[in-house]
């Protein structure tokens, strides 16, 4: 006799939706693109800001809003400190982008840069993208 079982129901979309790794997902996914392309025809070995200048080329083509540098003033207990960072790409103003071009890959201090970032723009999605290598890499962080 076969065992029998509850059936168990698909959960409801629009909570999926709501989970935090699916927040700018189209955004990202689209964003990861334009740096593949760029890796794809530049390849590695470029200094980054000239991964940052052809980033720059497809985010104007493809017409996506965006600002390069964009400048974040940092607050320490109410007070806004003299000195403050500047975003590399803040894409459809949801999104941090910081590029880097590190032959030994991905470190913890390009993480905690980004993370700090994060905090600092109010954005929720941050991408690390790395073209420094043979490969692209990227991390996708939630804040």
């Amino acid at each position: 006799m076969a065992a029998s079982r509850s059936k168990v129901q698909d959960p409801d979309p629009v909570h999926l939706d709501a989970r935090p790794e699916f927040v700018f997902m189209d955004e990202t996914y689209e964003i990861i693109g334009i740096c593949m392309e760029v890796h794809r025809v530049l390849g590695h070995g470029f200094l980054e800001i000239v991964y940052k200048d052809a980033i720059e080329f497809e985010l104007l083509r493809g017409e996506y809003p965006y600002s390069r540098e964009k400048q974040y003033q940092i607050l320490y207990k109410g007070t806004i400190l003299r000195h403050s960072f500047f975003a590399d790409f803040v894409v459809m103003d949801k999104v941090v982008l910081e590029v880097k071009a590190a032959e030994g890959g991905l470190a913890n201090d390009h993480v905690a840069q980004t993370l700090n970032y994060l905090k600092t723009s109010g954005c929720k999605v941050g991408l690390l993208v790395n073209f420094g290598r043979r490969r692209l890499e990227y991390r996708r962080f939630i804040f």
